[in-house]
């Protein structure tokens, strides 16, 4: 096949398809004057109200505090240390041999190296953990709000949580209650 054969293929196969888009315009166009209207019943949650309220929602925020606050510790204690080292490095620094005093500041370099690998490895560990907790929670959520939409007859439910995409809604969709009373019953 030569090129102008393919070419004259392809625009075919465009006319074709302005064709099919033609059509498909025009069926439209006819139902213009019936214009679709979807009624649908909508609801609103607030994720950290849930977080917050459910006996669940408060056990892994106090998981979550309780971890954070053992890493804080660890890190207080090498916090201590590091001053405890620094200040003995300051009295004994008038003593000190030059040789001895370039050592002192090297193995304190390492030292602040090690605490802030240390630190950056804990906070890692930290923002895992509430990852974890949190995702595990939010599945738990998604299958109560789940229940409690299809008993109520809801088609979907938006977060209404800061930050979220809800800017408006009318208080009577928020079914918040029901899911925090349902999730209570669920996962006490």
């Amino acid at each position: 096949m030569g090129l102008n054969a393919n070419r004259r293929k392809y625009r075919l196969r465009g006319m074709e398809w302005i064709g099919l888009v033609g059509v498909v315009v025009m069926m439209l166009s006819g139902c213009a004057g019936s214009v679709a209207r979807v009624d649908g019943k909508v609801g609103v949650i607030n994720s950290q109200r849930l977080l917050n309220d459910t006996h669940a929602g408060k056990r892994a925020k106090e998981s979550l505090t309780a971890y954070s606050k053992n890493r804080q510790a660890l890190m207080e204690l090498e916090e201590r240390e590091l001053r405890r080292m620094e200040e003995d490095f300051v009295k004994q620094s008038s003593i000190l041999s030059p040789t001895a005093k370039r050592d002192r500041e090297e193995q304190f370099r390492r030292r602040m190296q090690e605490y802030q690998q240390k630190a950056a490895e804990l906070n890692r560990e930290v923002q895992e953990k509430q990852k974890d907790v949190l995702e595990g929670f939010r599945d738990k959520i998604e299958t109560v709000v789940g229940k409690v939409a299809k008993r109520l007859g809801l088609q979907v439910v938006i977060d209404k949580s800061k930050g979220g995409p809800t800017i408006y809604h009318e208080e009577g969709l928020d079914i918040s209650s029901e899911v925090i009373e349902e999730f209570n019953r669920e996962y006490p």
